[in-house]
Order: C-alpha cells, then sequence, then structure tokens
C-alpha cells in the first residue's frame, strides 16, 4: 500500500480521544503541523501498524498523537514558535513557551528580557 493511502488514525493528545481516521497525503513527522476539519494540530508523536500478508510485513495502518497548534505561533529565524523569540527565556519552541510565564502571554511581561548575543538568537557565542 503506497504511503499516501495508509489510513491515519488522529488521536488528541493527553486524552488519546480520537479525531477520526483520515487518508493524508503525506506522513507527518513529530513537530509538523497538519490541518484536521479546519483545525491545526501539532504533531507530537507518530506509531506504525503493520500487518503481515503475503509472507512479509506491510504498513497497515498509522495513528498520530496530536495537541491543538498554539494560537500564539510565530515564525522565528526559520522555524515556528510560540511567543516573542527576541526574549532570552523563550524556549523557541513550538510546543513550550518558556519556563518564566509558560501560559503567557509574552506581551506585557515582566520577566521579558531582550536575548544578547548568545546561540538562541543565532550568535555565534564566541
Amino acid at each position: 500500500m503506497p504511503p499516501e493511502t495508509v489510513p491515519t488514525e488522529i488521536l488528541l493528545n493527553p486524552s488519546t480521544e480520537p479525531l477520526g481516521e483520515f487518508l493524508l497525503p503525506n506522513q507527518p513527522q513529530p513537530g509538523h503541523a497538519v490541518e484536521v476539519n479546519g483545525q491545526l494540530y501539532m504533531v507530537l508523536e507518530r506509531r506504525h501498524r503493520y500487518q503481515y500478508r503475503g509472507g512479509r510485513y506491510q504498513l497497515h495502518k498509522m495513528a498520530l498523537l496530536v495537541q491543538i497548534a498554539h494560537p500564539d505561533r510565530n515564525r522565528w529565524r526559520g522555524k515556528w514558535i510560540i511567543g516573542d523569540g527576541r526574549c532570552k527565556y523563550n524556549a523557541l519552541s513550538e510546543l513550550i513557551r518558556c519556563a518564566v510565564n509558560p501560559l503567557g502571554p509574552c506581551q506585557g511581561c515582566a520577566s521579558f528580557e531582550p536575548a544578547s548575543g548568545t546561540i538562541a538568537d543565532g550568535a555565534s557565542g564566541k
């Protein structure tokens, strides 16, 4: 069965509530976004389910564990992050905002400190 025709079950994290089974045009990797019924989700985990047919194991089904994509997602230096990438406390991740104020928002945060010449803001750190 070609990869584009593999039935994919989508499970919402943390309850693993099934959102349904879909035929996706590609095989989304963890960390990528997938749109289902107009809602954007982040892929946390991808599981493969195989079936023994014709003397060999074949990919039969996939399951994606997803979470709702954060509404405060921003493009920062070529990748998606949550919140303001200019703050030194930002995790530069699309799964968590920061350690100081994980629930946000970044705007008006008392702990905001501009990132300086560190690897986090793209400088070599030398």
